[in-house]
């Protein structure tokens, strides 16, 4: 009986201990299948980019490498498992691999609902814009559209449907964009949303709405407040009431960046205003395009340079951009005085029709001035002057012509041709202003603080945006600064330079996630050939695609390749450090 017992334990504990081993091997079995699925997951990715030379952003030197894409993100960066496969693989050999160019001051926010190809910008190897320059794309109210509402639907289809930030946004993510975008509100938007374009110091309760559509703004994704203090409304505005405006953009962790009041003459006056701003507000100081304007000046960057470098020493946070072109572009009535506008083009218009004012302009336009930024003088004149992108179809064939060269043919005075061109084209003309010099350009690109932008809209090579006599920038900036300055005249080191088009521009708006080649970063991301890459256009063939730039990913999606756009549109909105999601 004992015996059976014993017997009977044995057999069930032979079981049990049999059953235990069976669920230990299901166990081990079953997480042997899971990590083997893992391992083959993590080899799976979207597009994987091989054998290139990985400049990462920061500066440091290339090294060899994969990146591995999977959905908006960089999965993986070094060199990657040979078992490792992707719905798209590109061989960079012999290719720089590098994050995706930020242009720092863009004018594409209307642009982009009009003809959002964005083939300029994605040429360049551009992925991300911040633009909003004094003039911003919100807030809008019936003060600010009485001039800009007809031309848009007239000449663009376009209805402004929105009054805020957050309603721009929404319509631009519905709309779809090729480029990461954010923006400033401007200084002088919210001025005229206010006051409108009258030339007089806002009253203590206009200064309150003035600075609530600020706060409003930052709240809804604004990057900081900017100026552009050479034109109307702008110009209108006295330093304390800017400091005013700035300081509601400091609660919200915002950028001060500026157009300076002046860049020629008064420049150094300016850049102390800008400083002080910056001081007294509270917040960052980013000089939009820094540059001397006005042969008598030329030669005297390390000057301008010397100040900028020791506010920086002394502890305030102020940098700068600019771009890679000795002559600026801007609208052709932009070299008339300020006071002109006054009240706006309309008013603007009926002035140059009086002949006793356009006297008192010619006089005023004959010499250099501390109030006020004389382009057509700080050109050299007539000559200096490059009619570009006229609207009015009568006068097309004056596009691409010096105004010397349309009063000689007009047999005008180069004024009169310049105030007559204006009237006629409703002060919609544009002009490049050859103000620059090339030390000048060349001393101010080399400084470690300063990044690259374009000044200039997207557009594309057709359709209702194309201008052929647009300024070479919008085509040719990045590729410029890569191929003419970075490897022909040795300005910088290949690394230095990536690092301003991409680190630098990120770490000063505080882009997360953006500028630089790391893994969980976004897939932004420029693949170019260093030995080719360069511009193409010209002062007087601008409108022509930039070489080298082979690929463009935005967000993980390529957009651009060797010359054609894949259509994609990856592109996100950018909000800054005080939006409040709701």
């Amino acid at each position: 009986m004992h015996m059976k017992i014993e017997c009977r334990r044995s057999a069930v504990f032979s079981l049990s201990l049999m059953l235990i081993l069976v669920l230990m091997f299901a166990t081990l079995l079953q997480q042997l299948v899971a990590q083997t699925s893992s391992t083959q997951n993590s080899l799976d990715y979207d597009v994987i980019i091989k054998n290139g030379k990985i400049i990462d952003g920061s500066g440091n030197p290339w090294v060899s490498g994969d990146i591995g894409i999977r959905g908006e993100r960089i999965a993986a960066i070094g060199h990657l498992d040979p078992a490792a496969h992707a719905r798209r693989v590109i061989d960079a050999v012999g290719l720089v691999v590098s994050p995706g160019f930020i242009d720092m001051l863009g004018q594409s926010e209307f642009a982009l609902l009009i003809d959002n190809r964005s083939l300029s910008k994605l040429s360049q190897g551009i992925t991300t814009e911040i633009t909003g320059e004094g003039g911003s794309i919100a807030p809008q109210n019936k003060l600010t559209l009485a001039a800009l509402q007809p031309d848009l639907e007239q000449e663009y289809h376009l209805k402004i449907d929105w009054t805020t930030l957050a309603g721009y946004f929404d319509r631009l993510e519905k709309n779809g964009t090729p480029l990461n975008i954010g923006t400033y509100v401007g200084a002088a938007q919210v001025r005229e949303a206010v006051i409108g374009e009258e030339d007089r110091a806002p009253t203590p309760e206009e200064l309150e709405r003035m600075k609530s559509l600020v706060a409003e703004a930052m709240e809804q994704g604004a990057f900081g407040i900017s100026t552009a203090l050479i034109y109307p409304p702008g110009h209108y505005a006295k330093t304390e009431e800017l400091i005013e405006l700035a300081k509601v953009a400091s609660q919200y962790g915002g950028i001060y960046g500026t157009h300076m009041r002046s860049e020629g003459q008064t420049e150094i006056a300016a850049i102390n205003e800008a400083l002080r701003i910056g001081r007294e507000a509270g917040l960052p100081v980013e000089i939009f395009h820094l540059k001397v304007v006005g042969q008598a000046r030329w030669g005297s960057m390390p000057k301008i340079v010397a100040m900028i470098q020791s506010a920086r020493d002394a502890g305030q946070d102020v940098s700068a951009n600019m771009y890679p072109y000795v002559a600026g572009g801007t609208a052709l009535a932009s070299s008339l005085p300020p006071w002109v506008a006054d009240g706006g083009t309309e008013k603007l218009l009926q002035r140059l029709h009086d002949a006793t004012i356009r006297e008192k302009i010619k006089k005023e336009m004959a010499t250099e001035h501390t109030e006020w930024e004389n382009l057509y003088l700080g050109s050299g004149g007539a000559s200096g002057v490059l009619v570009s992108g006229i609207v009015n179809p009568d006068l097309k064939k004056f596009d691409g012509q010096t105004l010397a060269q349309i009063a000689a043919a007009q047999k005008k005075d180069p004024l009169d041709a310049l105030f007559d061109l204006v009237i006629d084209d409703k002060a919609r003309s544009g002009a490049i202003y050859f103000i620059a010099n090339e030390d000048d350009l060349k001393f101010g690109l080399q400084q470690p603080w300063t990044s690259l932008c374009l000044d200039a809209g997207e557009l594309s090579l057709d359709g209702p945006l194309f201008e052929p006599h647009t300024h070479p920038r919008a085509f040719g900036a990045m590729p410029r600064f890569l191929g003419h300055y970075v490897r022909d005249e040795h300005l910088l080191s290949l690394e230095q330079g990536v690092r301003k088009m991409t680190s630098l521009p990120a770490q000063r708006e505080h882009l997360a996630g953006r500028g630089l080649l790391r893994q969980d970063f976004f897939a932004d991301i420029t693949i170019f050939d260093p030995a080719t890459v360069r511009d193409r256009g010209t002062y007087q063939n601008p409108a022509q695609l930039s070489e080298g730039i082979k690929y463009v990913f935005v967000d993980g999606q390529l957009e651009y390749e060797d010359g054609h756009l894949t259509e994609a549109k990856a592109g996100k909105v950018l909000r800054g450090p005080g939006w409040t999601k709701h």
